[in-house]
């Protein structure tokens, strides 16, 4: 009898943390976020990475849910390292977390499929909120 069930009830499809890697340069910044995150049981920071081209090896490392990131990154920047992750790892979500709020960018971004977009200036009122919606 196989103990994993390949067809989830609703009701225990929340029963897993939903698994987060998060990626931001700014070091202060992202000890904010995953301590936010680290505040909620239902949210579980596996992995952090500081530029875009860690962002991508992290990712098909340790598959994530959820990828938080930021789209001014060293190395490769988010929009790049979000395409090189789409094909490598295409069951992650990805929502960029980034202080670019220019409707190109924002636009460039959810292209991608990208399931959202938070501007940084605006994180404490709408990370959460988008990542629920992500997650229901």
């Amino acid at each position: 009898m196989n103990s994993e069930s390949e067809h989830p009830s609703p009701g225990l499809s929340r029963a897993a943390a939903v698994r987060v890697l998060v990626v931001e340069d700014f070091a202060a910044f992202r000890q904010f976020i995953c301590l936010a995150l680290g505040k909620r049981s239902d949210l579980q920071v596996i992995g952090e990475a500081a530029d875009g081209s860690e962002a991508v090896q992290k990712a098909v490392e340790l598959r994530p849910d959820l990828i938080l990131m930021d789209i001014g990154l060293p190395s490769l920047n988010g929009i790049q390292a979000a395409r090189q992750i789409r094909e490598l790892v295409p069951e992650s979500k990805i929502i960029f977390l980034s202080q670019e709020s220019s409707a190109e960018v924002v636009q460039e971004a959810l292209s991608l499929g990208a399931q959202g977009y938070v501007v940084k200036a605006n994180a404490r009122r709408e990370l959460f909120p988008t990542i629920e919606k992500m997650i229901s």
